[in-house]
């Protein structure tokens, strides 16, 4: 196994079948290599233009980073699922590992580039969207290494 960081699965949530609804938050998630989750029909097994797996197979963003906006915006607060983040996380700094592999229970992950948050995140909170730029959005995610994943694992540093 890798080594150990100091990050957790806060919360995992699948997308709705129709786009725009709420994310649903489950226990787990299987995870099937170069396709994505599984059960999540939103962006499963879809490919790039030059039919290669999608780089967008899983987003991430940290509950701390969720909190930051919450005070910025003067909220109470942002419920779990609400940003539209299959993985929310705590105890780790996601956009710094952005090109290297993570392993989330029997899973290995590749982080593969900052998200690009959409107009969504101003129907939370008008200004969520900007606040969600320069490093403060989450990350993206190619699952390398098939596997089940549950809130409460550990995320560990890749081999």
């Amino acid at each position: 196994m890798g080594d150990p960081i100091e990050g957790r699965v806060a919360s995992l949530h699948l997308h709705p079948r129709i786009p725009g609804e709420a994310l649903c938050e489950v226990p787990f998630m299987d995870l099937e290599e170069q396709k994505g989750i599984a059960t999540n029909p939103r962006y499963y097994n879809r490919t790039g233009r030059a039919g290669m797996p999608g780089r967008r197979q899983i987003s991430l963003i940290e509950r701390e980073q969720i909190q930051e906006h919450v005070i910025a915006l003067g909220l109470s607060e942002i419920p779990p699922g609400r940003v539209r983040s299959n993985i929310e996380t705590f105890g780790i700094d996601l956009v710094l590992l952005v090109g290297q592999q993570i392993e989330i229970g029997e899973a290995c992950l590749l982080i593969t580039m900052p998200r690009d948050p959409c107009q969504k995140m101003d129907a939370i909170c008008q200004g969520l969207r900007a606040l969600m730029s320069n490093n403060r959005q989450g990350v993206l995610a190619q699952v390398l290494r098939s596997g089940r994943i549950r809130a409460g694992d550990s995320i560990r540093l890749g081999r």
